[in-house]
């Protein structure tokens, strides 16, 4: 055996050092040849990288990749390209945020191989939102030799850019990645801003193609694709899988992730050797096959198990199988919130298990509303017959499965017969919305129906996103309701809150138009429910609420907006309903300023009928937290009941307890108009998401003016706790073993001292205390619908019959069940409910609008002031009305009819009423114009418009339904409220005859 001596060791050592040497520079002379010449530009503060490239470049042939450069900021790696390296490394990198993304392939095949070489560039540099918010405040001047040449080049280039922004977009990109515009020559930078301007006047997606030099002789084309707060993470992933599932080759990818200071913003470029795939321009064929797939990534979840199912095999496209997933969701919803049955996992069983009958749904609701198909109808009842008679005979031989799933495809073909538009053929488009016959409702079985409230919608709409799903219900032609977003945490969570969304949509919505009773818009709700999985980063949970809300109101728009006719003005709905239709949202749970403004100036854009007066809650508008309206309205119901109860409400002493805390606004304000009103007032519970508090002296008031409208119950100090009194926190959790503890601080003798409860422990006590702290008045200011129910109302009362609370006057929607109601009053508790208690929120929003139709926003804000002190004292006269009225009533029947009952009969009373008037003034539109109905209509308005002759004018002019409803709402609310039912009656008896008796004459 021989051995190598030390010295011919370091001989062959540096032997082979030289030989890679001069490997090396020939790999390196090869790069420059072979590799397009902005690669060296994006990688000129990557030398390293270079070198290594040129060093290990033989090695590919033997080495599935190589790494050239890793750290916690970036990574770089070479391979061959190979089928499945691109889509490894990012289903690698999907859990991290990718700031900066450049995938190359080199022109030629790599010496000695027949696979071009493919470079991975990755950085993970992500700015967060706050950070870039913060920086576009500060002064930031950037050099002038890079400023002026990216101008130059937008000029020249993107003559349509707004340049009045240009400055402002140039300082968010270089505090989002300084690196790269300094290092990218300007034309590049140019055409970045441009497609973020894009991108941002395109309702946040846009994609266009471009034609651009390739290397040496050839032709490339430039696929440019922006999308405003992108799927999380996975997203280039996704982009990548749709060209490769269409089969066309990327030679070369620039992706950044930027913030804009509010949320994410991806930008992509694309070059494609033009002769291997026609994208020449955004005509052809295949462009418009890679738009659909492309904006469709919007709506289709990677990991979704259709995606798998469908797309991947080949059975659909990724377009159609977002239709089939909001089928899913659709029948899921509709079906589960009568029973556990038809749980989610069931319903996707039955469509996964079926593709067939999913491409032949798919292509009846194509059929049905593809706007380029002629002489629909034929086809589309063809089919419609022979779904039918497949779904009526379906048969596996398993009676109850069969049973099962005829229900559910019965189900998906009653939204498909009654969806009345829908914006499915909307290109970019990020969610889907269907407006919806509420017909359907008496088609399913009973089962199906019973839980809800016996009174049909006038219109339901659906909406589907990537990350949730939402219903819209309105009862009537004008109307108005809230839009809260229920955000979840885990697949649990989730399904358990969409098993029963459409139920408590409509039961909102029901409430709503028992409370709506006093203005001219019906009673409507929006809710959506949000998968944010377990996400913990609050900023990406932040960021999906905005994209699930963003997409369901520009959705909403798709199929709302409408010219004067009620044609709808998006050529690609097709319409089977034809009238113009007037829906306000307002704020509700989990709906943030920054959307209100958003979705404000989103319908402006898109020319929607009441402008910027879809949303209440704007700026430019009637604030409810900051102005407490909700609240009045609750706070002067439990004054008049407080003196029903012999309690002096601004003089004797008296104790409340409260779910919905210091900083929300039906409880937040409804505590500081108690301080303020009530001297001797006593606030011993209050319960909300951070946790709940309880002193049996009441809370500390300069303590608890302290946290009013800006802090949660957990901020309040211990220390001002009296004695017996205690605080148990939500949030303030630890581990002991495997046992999760939360903490609690009770305020003893000796102090206030420190302990720690078991989960069960803690549930126990949060859960119980509404039910066993004893009060003179409990005010539900927050908390989840449906809190009392017909199974716990019987906690309320102590052994011996005794009620925890003698009153209570509902500040939340819901949080008692009718059922619930009828039993607390039979024991002799005084319920105000929800629709009158709470109904001031909705009157103001209304008052609003009528600002928006009828003011500028520079009007509205120079008169603010005054037209908000008219609204108040409308809801004060709107409220102590109804109170009172309901009193009398309950006293006339000598305690025979419910108090929630007579609530219920004056709603429903009035909006009978509405509801023959305007139909009535519809069919006779003239009388508007009548000056004993002109007089009615002003008559609902706030003094201010009144006496100025000028808005008066304006009013005029409002929407003829509008007009028509005004009037309707202001005659009925004066019928009931001002009317004397014995005297209205001689007075219509009398008008009869006389008319009668004077034809004969």
């Amino acid at each position: 055996m021989s051995f190598t001596s030390e010295s011919d060791l370091m001989e062959k050592v540096e032997q082979s050092i030289d030989a890679n040497l001069a490997t090396a520079k020939t790999n390196f002379a090869w790069l420059r040849e072979n590799m397009h010449p902005y690669f060296f530009i994006t990688m000129r503060q990557e030398p390293e990288a270079i070198a290594v490239l040129a060093t290990v470049l033989d090695s590919l042939k033997t080495n599935k990749h190589r790494i050239l450069a890793d750290t916690d900021k970036k990574l770089i790696l070479a391979s061959l390209n190979l089928p499945g390296t691109l889509y490894e490394s990012l289903r690698n990198l999907r859990e991290r945020d990718i700031s900066f993304a450049h995938i190359t392939q080199s022109y030629a095949q790599v010496p000695g191989s027949d696979k071009m070489l493919e470079i991975q560039r990755f950085e993970f540099e992500r700015k967060n939102d706050h950070e870039i918010a913060a920086g576009l405040q500060c002064e930031l001047a950037i050099p002038a030799e890079i400023r002026e040449p990216v101008l130059m080049a937008l000029q020249r280039n993107y003559p349509d850019f707004d340049f009045d922004d240009f400055d402002c977009c140039l300082k968010m990109l270089w505090l989002n990645n300084q690196n790269y515009v300094e290092n990218s020559p300007p034309r590049r930078v140019a055409q970045i801003l441009s497609l973020y301007h894009q991108g941002k006047e395109n309702g946040g997606i846009h994609l266009d193609v471009e034609e651009s030099a390739g290397h040496g002789n050839t032709t490339e084309t430039r696929i440019l694709f922006a999308v405003s707060n992108p799927p999380q993470r996975d997203f280039l992933q996704q982009i990548m899988e749709v060209f490769k599932r269409m089969g066309i080759g990327i030679k070369r990818t620039y992706c950044l992730t930027i913030s804009n200071g509010r949320h994410p913003f991806f930008l992509g470029t694309f070059y494609v050797h033009k002769k291997e795939a026609d994208l020449s321009d955004n005509k052809t064929e295949l462009f418009l096959q890679l738009q659909k797939e492309l904006f469709n990534t919007q709506l289709l979840q990677t990991r979704s198990q259709a995606y798998q199912e469908f797309v991947t095999r080949n059975i659909m496209s990724g377009e159609d199988v977002s239709l089939v997933n909001a089928f899913i969701a659709f029948c899921h919803t509709n079906l589960a919130h009568s029973g556990d049955r038809y749980d989610l996992e069931g319903v996707e069983r039955a469509f996964y298990s079926h593709p067939d009958l999913c491409l032949q749904l798919v292509e009846l609701f194509r059929l049905r509303f593809d706007p380029e198909r002629n002489n629909r109808e034929p086809a589309y009842e063809k089919l419609h017959g022979t779904l039918s008679h497949l779904i009526e005979h379906y048969n596996t031989g398993h009676k109850r499965v069969d049973a099962y799933r005829k229900t559910i495809f019965h189900c998906c073909l009653l939204l498909i017969r009654h969806t009345l538009k829908t914006n499915f053929f909307v290109l970019k488009k990020q969610a889907l919305a269907f407006r919806i016959d509420p017909a359907y409702l008496a088609e399913l079985k009973d089962c199906f129906t019973d839980d809800l409230p016996e009174a049909r919608p006038f219109r339901v709409t659906f909406f589907f996103g990537r990350y949730g799903v939402g219903y819209h219900i309105g009862f009537s032609d004008i109307a108005r309701g809230g839009w809260r977003t229920l955000i979840t945490n885990g697949r649990d969570d989730y399904v358990t809150c969409a098993n029963t969304m459409f139920k408590e949509t409509y039961v909102l919505a029901h409430t709503q138009h028992l409370k709506n009773k006093d203005i001219y818009e019906g009673g409507s709700k929006l809710v959506a429910v949000l998968d944010a999985l377990t996400v913990r980063d609050p900023q990406l949970v932040q960021q999906r609420l905005y994209k699930l809300q963003y997409g369901f109101a520009s959705a909403f728009l798709d199929i709302y907006c409408s010219h004067a006719d009620g044609s709808i003005k998006n050529p690609k709905v097709v319409d089977y309903y034809g009238e113009e239709e007037a829906i306000e949202l307002g704020p509700d749970e989990n709906m943030h300023d920054i959307m209100i403004e958003a979705i404000a100036k989103l319908a402006e854009k898109r020319g929607y009928m009441l402008g910027i007066g879809i949303m209440s809650g704007k700026k430019v508008g009637i604030n409810h937290k900051e102005f407490g309206v909700t609240s009045a309205g609750v706070v002067k119901f439990a004054e008049v009941t407080m003196e029903q109860l012999g309690i002096n409400y601004r003089q004797d002493e008296f104790l409340v307890k409260m779910t919905g805390g210091p900083a929300g606004d039906v409880a937040g304000n409804a505590m500081r108009l108690l301080l303020d009103h009530c001297p001797k007032v006593r606030i011993n519970l209050i319960l909300d998401g951070t946790g709940a508090f309880y002193d049996p002296q009441g809370a500390d008031r300069e303590e608890l003016s302290r946290l009013l409208l800006s802090k949660d119950i957990e901020a309040y100090d211990p220390e001002k706790l009296h004695v017996g009194g205690y605080l148990i926190y939500r949030g303030q959790r630890r581990k002991e073993g495997l046992k999760e503890l939360y903490r609690k601080m009770i305020r003893t003798e000796s102090g206030v001292n420190e302990q720690w409860l078991s989960v069960d422990e803690f549930y126990s006590d949060f859960n119980g205390l509404p039910f066993a702290v004893k009060a003179d008045l409990f005010i539900p200011g927050g908390g989840r619908p449906e809190t009392i129910d017909g199974d716990n109302w019987k906690n309320f009362f102590s052994e011996n019959g005794t009620p925890s609370a003698r009153a209570i006057v509902e500040g939340a929607n819901s949080f008692i069940t009718p059922e619930a109601r009828i039993e607390l009053q039979k024991k002799g508790v005084i319920v105000m409910r929800d629709a009158s208690a709470n109904k001031c929120g909705v009157i103001s929003s209304s008052y609003e609008i009528i600002a928006n139709l009828v003011m500028s926003e520079t009007e509205f804000i120079e008169n603010k002031k005054s037209y908000v002190s008219d609204v108040l004292d409308i809801l004060e006269q709107r409220a102590e009305g109804e109170v009172k009225l309901i009193f009398k009533r309950h006293q006339e029947a000598e305690g025979f009819k419910l108090y929630t009952d007579i609530s219920d009969d004056i709603s429903t009373e009035i909006n009978q009423q509405y509801a023959s008037l305007f139909e009535y003034f519809r069919k006779n539109p003239e009388i508007c114009a009548d000056p004993l109905f002109e007089k009615a209509i002003y008559q609902h308005l706030p003094a201010f418009l009144r006496d100025n002759a000028e808005y008066l004018g304006r009013i005029k002019k409002l929407p003829a339904k509008y007009l028509y409803a005004i009037l309707a709402v202001e005659i009925a609310t004066s019928m009931t409220y001002q009317g004397n039912k014995g005297g209205d009656m001689l007075w219509i008896l009398k008008g009869h005859l006389s008319r009668i008796y004077n034809q004969a004459a």
